[in-house]
């Protein structure tokens, strides 16, 4: 059958392009104090037209060695000072500078640098590598649209030794779990929130203040801590205190992996193990997630 038959015979989903893992590394230097923000993007655009999939036709096709380039030009003549603002104006570029671009998306990270510090004194100019968490963002926008922000943080590896207990849940003929009044509870935190506004907004407080309450929720008060029943209770309650906080965030989703240690059993090497020696269980693991927002305006 001809090429010409076939194509009647299917359509479009979605197309896009783009450039991947395009890092950029800006210094703002105010006299001998310098500021560093390390990012890495992916950025797609999508196209009007589709005569490069359809014939071949390359005429349209902003490369993705320009859309590199572009974001490098982009960190010189505009800064960076958030992800967030960096990505949004990653989109108006690409939207405003060429008429058939249709809708831009970019994602980025932060790299977690952190400037040192010793008894309370901060360096200028000297930073270390400090993984704890990282940060991201997406950023979606059509053309004649406004910018549809998410942001988040991932791989925020928390753990407490007692004050988490998981009773009283659903037996049936295969259940063995029994039930655990206190226990060791390891999560590795991802969390994405969506920004009601774009303009205004103070994007470093907002996840500071985020990452900070997410924090918060997990240990409780650091004299004694805070009971928590199940992981799911603990993340409910902190997307409720999240948008308690943050009135520019209106939904937040948090996933909360229960990353297994389970006590050595040491009887048959004559000793007494108290919870004291734990084996980490790379899997399985439990997955709790859960996405809350407020609740809509009844409409009159």
């Amino acid at each position: 059958m001809p090429a010409s038959q076939l194509r009647v015979k299917v359509e479009f989903v979605r197309t896009g392009y783009g450039k991947n893992t395009v890092k950029v590394m800006f210094i703002r230097r105010q006299g001998r104090h310098h500021t560093i923000i390390e990012v890495k993007a992916d950025v797609e655009l999508t196209l009007k037209t589709r005569k490069d999939y359809l014939t071949g036709d390359n005429s349209d096709i902003i490369p993705t060695d320009t859309i590199k380039n572009t974001v490098h030009a982009l960190a010189k003549l505009k800064g960076v000072k958030t992800i967030e603002q960096f990505s949004m104006d990653i989109c108006h570029h690409f939207l405003t500078s060429f008429n058939h671009v249709l809708m831009v998306k970019v994602s980025m990270e932060e790299a977690p640098w952190r400037r040192l510090e010793k008894n309370g004194v901060q360096h200028a100019h000297a930073f270390i590598f400090n993984p704890e968490s990282f940060r991201f963002c997406d950023v979606e926008q059509h053309l004649n649209g406004t910018p549809v922000l998410h942001s988040g943080v991932r791989n925020m590896k928390v753990l407490k030794t007692t004050q988490s207990g998981f009773e009283g849940f659903l037996r049936d003929r295969f259940t063995t779990l029994k039930d655990a009044k206190d226990r060791f509870f390891c999560t590795s935190v991802y969390s994405r929130w969506h920004y009601s506004k774009t303009q205004d907004v103070d994007f470093d407080a907002a996840w500071n203040c985020i990452k900070e309450t997410i924090i918060e929720k997990f240990a409780g008060p650091y004299d004694r801590g805070e009971f928590s029943p199940s992981v799911q209770k603990t993340l409910y309650d902190t997307q409720v205190l999240v948008l308690d906080r943050v009135p520019e965030v209106d939904e937040i989703e948090i996933v909360m992996p229960n990353e297994h240690y389970f006590t050595i059993d040491m009887t048959r090497m004559g000793l007494v193990n108290n919870d004291e020696v734990l084996l980490p269980l790379d899997n399985p693991s439990g997955n709790i997630t859960g996405t809350v927002r407020r609740k809509q305006r009844a409409r009159l």
